[in-house]
Formats: C-alpha cells, structure tokens, sequence
C-alpha cells in the first residue's frame, strides 16, 4: 500500500483542499432528485453478501487496517468531556499506533484523519494538534438533533470556524425530507456550506431517521447539489446508525453524482462502527463502487471513537501472535 515518507508535510494527507477541487454545488435539479429510486430488496440482498465478499488475511490485513486508521475521525461527543480527556485523545490520534507496532511492521509514523468534538473544545484540540496537520471538526447546527433557532445554527457553524475548526459536521433538518421539501433542504445546506467559508462541510443525514433508503439517495443527492464536500450517514446518537444498505445507496448517488459533474464528494459512515472487521468491510465497499481514489482520507472517513482500539488488537496480534488487553488502548 502507499505510505507518506516521513520527509512529507504531513497537512497534505490529510486536508481535501490539497488534492481535490472542493464540490461548489450547482442549481437544485429537482427532475433529477424526483427521479432517484431505490429497490430496497435488492440492496438489502446486495448489502447481505459484502461480508462473505472480500477475504483479506495476514500482510493484505494489516496494511488495509493501517489504511483505515489514517482514515479515522477520532471522536468523542459525550456531555462529560472534560479538557483532560480530549487532550488525550489528541495525542492518540498523533500516535495511533505504538512504535513497536510500527517498526515491525516497516511502517513510518501515521495519524488519524481528524479529531472531531463539540464546539467547546475546539480550542484545546487545536492547541494540542498545532504542527501535526491533523485538522480538528467539530459538530454544530444543534448537533444532534438540529432543532434549535436557524440563525443560531448558522453563528454555531460561523464561530467554531473562528475558533479554528477546518471541517464542520453539520446535521439537517430531517423533517424537509421526510415531507418531500427538497428546495427547503437545499436552501438550509447552501447557507450552511456559505457560513463555513473555506472549513469543508460535512452533511450529516440521520439516516436512521429519513423513513426510507428513497429518501437517503434524494437526500445525499441535494446536500451534494448545495455544496456539501462530504456527505454522512449518522449523528452517532439515532438507534439505527452507519448500516451497508445506508452506505450502498449514498456511495452510488455519489457516483452518479461524480459521473455528472465530475466533482468528487466524499463519505463518511458513522454510528456503530467498532470492529476492524466491520472496517474492512466498509473498505472493500468503497473500492468496488468508487475505486482507489476514494480510499484516501480527503474522501474518505470513519466517525468512530472505539474503532481503532479494536484495529490495534488485531495489529499487535499480526506482530506478536496474542491479542493484548483491551484496557491497554483506552483513550477515555
């Protein structure tokens, strides 16, 4: 797999602006969106063979669970969080990995794609990131549930950018999808892709929540036609998050989207994602309906905060042949 040599700045694999033109958006096609169907059988039966699909042991495994990890937003939402804990979990996302690991694996220091925390923190995990080139996101618009006043979702988006957040996760107002309100949904998306400025937008839908797999393709469609750089699935906090028949029907609408409009939007699962199995599985996914260039963290994330202490297990028993404690990679 490529790697970053050491010698490399290391902002330049993680920030989209570097290696792909941001999307601008275009004019509310509503023939288009109206046009999107979804045949949930079939990519319900197309979801339940991925599992069984792609088989990759031993070094293949290992350089894919890398892959992943660079690919990580490290995250904690949690109303608890304390300055402490995110400046722990800062320094695990600079180093992931322990050395040990590393060194027997040939492999030169990697990061996480992101830190991502309320607005409340963004300051501590800007300072204790400074130099590193990780870019910190932080979730706002009335996270999770986008209920609250729209000027103050748009002064949420505006201050957590002045704060030094360089992605913003913002969630929509799920009820102009579920009453079929495309141009409301618009309206909100593109005012919010303006309030970021140049901090790339990332367009949580909630999958869970939207009623049907229909109304997750037309939905990821007009975020991506407002502006969205990224689209995602969940908030992490629904009852139904990050799911394959989810992530299926938003990584062909951005294909289609891609195929359109030759603007490349990226992905993001979140929600429920724990296993290095599940990971690797999301992985194959994105390589068979988008190809390579969607497997790099300016296109492509995890939301996850207990994933990568799982992928660390499985790399320390590729090394040694033992699985470690699972106390031993805590970032709480």
């Amino acid at each position: 797999m490529d790697t970053q040599s050491p010698e490399s700045p290391v902002r330049t694999a993680h920030l989209p602006q570097v290696t792909e033109p941001r999307n601008p958006g275009m004019d509310l096609d509503l023939d288009w969106v109206r046009a999107v169907q979804a045949n949930t059988s079939a990519i319900e039966r197309r979801a339940a063979t991925l599992p069984g699909r792609r088989s990759v042991k031993k070094e293949y495994q290992a350089a894919w669970l890398l892959k992943a990890i660079t690919m990580i937003d490290l995250t904690t939402l949690s109303g608890d969080d304390t300055v402490g804990r995110v400046r722990r979990l800062c320094a695990k996302a600079r180093q992931p990995v322990a050395p040990s690991v590393l060194q027997a694996l040939d492999m030169p220091p990697i990061t996480t794609g992101a830190v991502c925390v309320y607005h409340d923190m963004i300051e501590t995990a800007v300072s204790a990131l400074k130099g590193t080139g990780i870019p910190v996101a932080a979730v706002s618009t009335g996270f999770p549930a986008g209920l609250s006043p729209f000027h103050l979702r748009v002064a949420e988006i505006e201050e957590s950018v002045k704060a030094g957040a360089e992605e913003i996760d913002i969630v929509i107002s799920r009820r102009h999808v579920l009453s079929g309100d495309w141009q409301a949904l618009y309206d909100e998306m593109k005012a919010f892709r303006v309030a970021c400025g140049d901090a790339h937008v990332k367009a949580i839908l909630a999958t869970g929540e939207l009623g049907s797999l229909r109304n997750v393709a037309r939905a990821s469609l007009v975020c991506m036609m407002a502006g969205a750089d990224f689209i995602k699935t969940s908030t992490g906090k629904e009852s139904v998050n990050a799911t394959l028949p989810v992530t299926l029907v938003m990584i062909r609408a951005i294909r289609d989207f891609y195929d359109r409009t030759g603007y490349r939007v990226g992905y993001k699962p979140a929600g429920g994602i724990s296993k290095a199995k599940d990971a690797l599985v999301y992985l194959s996914l994105i390589k068979d309906e988008l190809g390579d260039r969607w497997l790099e963290p300016d296109l492509f994330r995890f939301g996850a905060s207990s994933l990568l202490g799982d992928i660390e297990r499985q790399l320390e028993h590729y090394v040694t042949g033992a699985y470690s404690a699972g106390y031993r990679h805590s970032m709480g």
